[in-house]
């Protein structure tokens, strides 16, 4: 973050001699800071004491102006890897005289303003400790320091003391706790510090195949970790406690152990993440750029998103990986190991030989949030797991394996969680205190208060009474750790949304704002890139579904939009969702009503046609003709899953945007320029009365028949999805240049879990920049459905009068 320092320097010259209050804001405390400013302060000759409060890291220091001015420009530039500086601030001060320089404990126990450190990875220091047999901590699960391990999944309440976490049940032994109080120690108010003599302890407990519904019983052997690496290699399904929740591991070479996980935990052929021992490992599987190593081994430690060398051949000695493991997926999700016990289940140098790639997806069943709790897991992955390896330090909260990808040479969030929360987005408008409760699907939450916001982790999808559960835990933990009491709420405009009815239920006299869907993904974008809302933005929001103002289906929108209001510039032609979800489950039904929309036909030779049984096929004809439980839908999930369909390429979808992922890997076996589809853009007739009617309309039936005719003349599928992807890029071009002719705008957001495939946004910006426009793309919050909160914030919080908001339409 911006380093922002306010200098409260007298203008006469200083004394030979003179003494300065340096108040440090930001991520400062359980990240080693106060050390390290002891060791600034001292190195430099100087004289004083450092200290926590409520609002940071305040040290007072004093010394020659020379070495004070040294001292100011250190303590920012130089400071420890965890801590995040948000502002210094400087005061002179009288002088006293005081001797050497000295750790203060903690003061200021009201409310508190100072942030709290993700979680991180190991260290490197830690790493040679864990793998040195003569260290005390050699073979340690729990290794950790003020650089490394975990902060919030442990932390119960600000301060950050010992106390007020999960650790406070681990009495420190004698070496810990001298390490602990010795400011010359890397260790020092290490929270979580520990050792064997002190520490957690790990468990293996084994089911009886036999009888899976008997208990999990304790495996011999007094190594748990040796014992996990045996049962891995010989294809068994282990729950694993890490530091967010449980994952479910297998030996991602094993076809049998995978394709038996994906079978217990209903995953369809949603892809698994994969964890490494070495980047080594998955070279020869993926390519690797400069940029995602360094996003690979950084101390967030996320799954990254790479793509797959087509028909990799295998190098001598590199492991082998399962086809099932990311079936007809263009990318694999890697990551490396974060924790100590993820290095000692890959094996230390002298190991015997067992997994190098581990399958390593979150411990639940499809839908349900990620299991945090031991007796929890012993119940809920009952049916999935052979095994638990466990251990007693609790997990205050959970939190999932953020999910990164690179576009145009930046990170883009799929999922910002773990290594990423709490940490707030600085915001470009002072907010009053408020919630946001996001949506449904992806769900995040934020709380927000003067310029900053604070997402929670990841949630998941609300229909699941689980989820439920774990989005009020998350929400009061939050409010924990943040200090924040929302004076506000806002939620999606959906009346059906369970977040939104979370909020109704839970307002306790404070107003509820709806803030509308796109608007919000709008809103998001426009808050992370810095911009005030004092001029509107083109905003393309391309998504699944969002409720629109006239009760359809949005999601192919065009808004021109601020942070009070919007006007709905644009949309993709309206066509009816016949069945809801079914239809979202077979794209063949979305291409369907796609082409009777159109005045296609339904011939025979269609892949979509074929792939429809008669007797569907017949009812939803009929459903068609009769507008029966049909909605209308602009939607631009839609089409994609339409064109999937058409093309040959998935018919049934296993996983949210399936067809569309489809759609996309077929896209990128294509090198050569393509060519483009037809959209017909025309303007609209509005009805006066219908205020939600957009301006101009893109209607697909060109571009539909267009496909029906290379699909006659044999073209292959994969062009047909390179072709159409170039259509939508083209489609955001036109619409964003008859925009800025009738509003003279020149910014453009693209917001929306369509612009999560990076083939077409990426098209899409470059196009536009080529125009002249600048392009707002997400980097801090994922396009998807959690960044939304994000945006609810901005545009709820400023319909207060106390911050000036002209209210929304």
């Amino acid at each position: 973050m911006t380093t922002g320092q306010v200098d409260r320097t007298p203008a006469t010259a200083p004394a030979l001699t003179a003494r300065r209050r340096i108040t440090v804001r930001g991520v400062v405390q359980g990240v080693g800071f106060r050390p390290f400013v002891h060791t600034l302060a001292t190195g430099l000759g100087l004289v004083g004491h450092v200290t926590n409060t409520g609002e940071g890291v305040v040290a007072e220091v004093e010394g020659g102006p020379e070495a004070l001015a040294r001292f100011g420009e250190r303590i920012s530039g130089e400071a420890p890897p965890l801590a995040v500086v948000e502002a210094v601030e400087r005061e002179d001060i009288a002088v006293v005289g005081e001797p050497g320089f000295r750790i203060l404990p903690s003061h200021g126990h009201g409310p508190s303003r100072t942030l709290v450190s993700p979680d991180a990875a190991t260290c490197d220091a830690c790493l040679a400790e864990l793998a040195d047999p003569a260290d005390r901590r050699h073979r340690h699960p729990f290794v950790s320091c003020t650089h490394c391990g975990p902060r919030f999944t442990i932390v119960n309440a600000l301060p950050y003391d010992r106390a007020l976490t999960t650790m406070d049940r681990f009495p420190m032994c004698r070496r810990c706790a001298r390490e602990y109080a010795d400011p010359a120690d890397r260790r020092f108010h290490a929270q979580p510090i520990a050792c064997h003599d002190c520490g957690p302890r790990l468990r293996l407990l084994t089911a009886d195949p036999a009888d899976r519904g008997r208990p999990p019983r304790p495996a011999p052997g007094p190594d748990p970790v040796a014992a996990t690496r045996r049962l891995l290699a010989d294809g068994a399904i282990v729950a694993v406690k890490g530091l967010g929740g449980y994952h479910l591991v297998c030996d991602a070479s094993d076809d049998a152990a995978v394709t038996l996980l994906r079978r217990r935990k209903a995953r369809g052929d949603k892809p698994f993440a994969l964890m490494a021992r070495h980047l080594s490992d998955v070279e020869h599987l993926v390519r690797v750029r400069a940029e995602e190593r360094a996003l690979l081994t950084g101390p967030q430690r996320p799954i990254v998103l790479l793509r797959r060398i087509p028909g990799p051949a295998r190098a001598p000695g590199a492991p082998a990986l399962s086809e099932a493991v990311a079936p007809g997926s263009p990318d694999l999700g890697v990551m490396l190991p974060y924790t100590p016990l993820h290095h000692l289940l890959l094996g230390l140098p002298g190991d015997p030989d067992g997994p190098r790639l581990l399958v390593m997806t979150s411990g639940n069943l499809a839908g349900e949030p990620i299991v945090t709790d031991d007796e929890e897991a012993l119940r809920r992955l009952a049916r999935l797991a052979d095994a638990w390896l466990t251990h007693d330090r609790p997990i205050r909260i959970p939190c999932d394996d953020s999910v990164v990808r690179l576009s145009d040479g930046e990170p883009l969030f799929v999922r910002r969680s773990r290594g990423h929360a709490p940490l707030p987005v600085p915001l470009p408008v002072p907010v009053r205190p408020a919630l946001a409760a996001g949506g449904d699907l992806k769900n995040v939450l934020c709380l927000a208060e003067g310029r900053r916001a604070w997402l929670s982790a990841h949630i998941g999808d609300m229909d699941d009474f689980a989820t439920q559960v774990a989005f009020e835990r998350a929400e009061a933990h939050l409010e924990q750790v943040t200090g924040v009491r929302p004076q506000l709420l806002a939620a999606d405009r959906h009346p059906g949304y369970r977040s939104g009815r979370w909020a109704e239920r839970n307002t306790d006299g404070r107003p509820l704002v709806r803030v509308q869907h796109h608007h919000a993904h709008i809103a998001a974008a426009m808050a992370e890139h810095g911009l005030d809302g004092g001029r509107p933005v083109i905003g393309v929001a391309f998504d699944g579904t969002g409720y629109g103002d006239d009760h359809a289906v949005w999601g192919g929108e065009i808004l021109l939009a601020d942070y009070d209001r919007y006007h709905r510039f644009g949309q993709l032609a309206y066509v009816p969702l016949a069945g809801g979800d079914t239809t979202v489950r077979r794209p063949y039904r979305m291409a369907l009503a796609h082409l009777r929309a159109a005045g296609l036909d339904w011939s025979d030779d269609l892949p979509c046609v074929a792939a429809c049984p008669p007797d569907e096929r017949r009812l939803l004809a009929r459903q068609l003709e009769r507008d029966l439980n049909c909605v209308p839908t602009s939607s631009m999930g839609r089409l994609f899953d339409a064109v999937s369909s058409l093309a040959g390429i998935c018919h049934h979808a296993g996983f949210e945007a399936q067809a569309a992922v489809a759609l996309e890997a077929a896209a990128l076996t294509v090198d050569e320029d393509t060519g483009s589809y037809p959209f017909d853009l025309r303007v609209s007739t509005a009805d006066p009365r219908r205020p939600a009617a957009a301006e101009t309309v893109a209607d697909p039936a060109p571009l539909l028949a267009a496909v029906i005719a290379d699909l006659r003349r044999g073209t292959a599928p994969a062009l047909i999805a390179a072709r159409f992807h170039a259509a939508v890029a083209d489609l955001v071009r036109r619409s964003c240049a008859l925009a800025r002719e009738r509003t003279a705008l020149d910014t453009v957001a693209l917001t929306g879990g369509v612009f999560a495939n990076t083939l077409l946004a990426e098209a899409a910006a470059r196009l536009l920049r080529q125009d002249g426009f600048t392009v707002l793309r997400h980097r801090r919050v994922p396009p998807n459905d959690g960044g939304l909160a994000l945006g609810q914030i901005v545009v709820a919080a400023r319909t207060t009068p106390l911050y000036g908001g002209v209210g929304l339409p």
